[in-house]
Parts: C-alpha cells; sequence; structure tokens
C-alpha cells in the first residue's frame, strides 16, 4: 500500500506519520508537498498534524482551501480512505468532509500527554484490529481539540455510529468525549489523539500500530478483491 503524507507550511507531524507507516509498517510512503495536487497513484492519504499556516484564522481553515485539498476531497467521493490527525482532522472538518469544527481546549491551555481513549466503532477499515471497547493509549498534543457539533448532528453521528474513539477522562471538552469520527461512507477517519506516535512500545504505547495495520489488512483484501 502507498500512502501519501500530505505537508503543509507548519506541518511538524509530517515525520512521525511517514515513520510509522514506511520504517514500522514497511508500507511505502512519501512526504507529499500540498503543492502537488497529484495523488492519482497512491492508496492512502494521511494529513498530520502540526500547525499548518501558523492556525491563522481558524486551525485549520487556510490548508482547507488549498489545491490538494481538491484532490483529498475527489478522492474521498471515490472511497479511498483518508486519515487525518489533529491539524489533519481541524482540515478535514474545515474542507467539509467531516462535520463539526475544533474549538479552543476547555480549559485554554495546550495539552501534550498520553489519554486513555475507548473504540466505540471496531467496523471500520481503521478499526477492524481492535476489539469494541478496547481501552487504549494515545498521546494528545493540542490547543484546539475540543470538539463540538450541534445537536442534530451529533444525533446523526450516533445514529450512524460516527463516533470512533471516545476519551475515558476528557482532556478538552469535547461534547459526549468524542476524540475521532469517521465519515458517512466509512473512509474518511479524523481523530485529535496521535495514533502514530503510539506505534512503538519505547514512545509508551503501541496502541496505534492496529490502526495502521487495520488499514492496510483491509486495503489488501479489498484490493485481491478487486482484482482478482
Amino acid at each position: 500500500m502507498r500512502f501519501a503524507v500530505i505537508v503543509f507550511p507548519g506541518s511538524n507531524c509530517d515525520r512521525d506519520m511517514y515513520h510509522a507507516v514506511k520504517d514500522v509498517l514497511g508500507e511505502e510512503a512519501d512526504l507529499v508537498w500540498y503543492q502537488n495536487s497529484n495523488l492519482e497513484n497512491y492508496d492512502g492519504i494521511l494529513l498530520p498534524g502540526g500547525f499548518s499556516y501558523g492556525d491563522y484564522l481558524r486551525t485549520g481553515a487556510v490548508a482547507a482551501t488549498s489545491d490538494v485539498m481538491n484532490q483529498v476531497k475527489k478522492h474521498a467521493r471515490n472511497g479511498k480512505p483518508i486519515l487525518g490527525v489533529c491539524n489533519g482532522f481541524q482540515i478535514l472538518t474545515e474542507a467539509g468532509l467531516l462535520p463539526g469544527a475544533l474549538m479552543q481546549n476547555k480549559k485554554l491551555s495546550f495539552m501534550c500527554h498520553q489519554e486513555e481513549l475507548v473504540v466505540e466503532n471496531n467496523e471500520t477499515i481503521f478499526t477492524r484490529g481492535f476489539e469494541k471497547g478496547e481501552v487504549v493509549r494515545f498521546p494528545i498534543a493540542h490547543g484546539e481539540g475540543n470538539y463540538y457539533c450541534n445537536s442534530e448532528t451529533l444525533s446523526e453521528l450516533q445514529t450512524n455510529d460516527q463516533i470512533v474513539f471516545t476519551y475515558r477522562n476528557n482532556p478538552n471538552g469535547s461534547v459526549e468525549n468524542i476524540a475521532g469520527i469517521i465519515n458517512k461512507h466509512g473512509n474518511v477517519l479524523g481523530m485529535m489523539p496521535h495514533p502514530e506516535r503510539a506505534v512503538e512500545a519505547l514512545l509508551g504505547s503501541n496502541d496505534g500500530l492496529k490502526l495502521f495495520q487495520s488499514l492496510v489488512k483491509n486495503w489488501r483484501e479489498s484490493y485481491y478483491v478487486t482484482n482478482a
């Protein structure tokens, strides 16, 4: 499987994402500068964390208007798997690929530590390697990770089982403890915690490896069925 790790001005978790899929998982990966809008030859698209464009206006708002996001939207419509982590999640909401918005943390301070998450939906292409209700440990590193949506959107997320991860100890004030959600078609996942920083025990947790392994396994199974 070949991944594109999109790099915006201000991205700072792109190397972490690249290391997770290239060095740890052993898959193909390229760091793709945001001005390169050709993503045709990639099987999956990864939007890393950081501070794209210095988080001016709103976090992710400027990056969401870049040319490469037109390609990301196209591939999202065509079913290609897309993962946005931290700032990547913010970009996905600003681009309209996921509902809701990320606001400033409830305590108005930057947070950087390990958090326990609950796997609420293990029937997605990203989470089939987990057990439903499994508790995992991923680090967070954000100042605007407070997920918000209105009651109508929340009801829709719950009805469609689009809430994939929740916090056990909500650190930022997110509505209903939401840490990660998926789109209705099940191919676009956005989450504030960093699975790419939890792929080796040396880092304090290797729980994030299951997410990437699940994605690759699902892609390979789909690929061989399609090309059989």
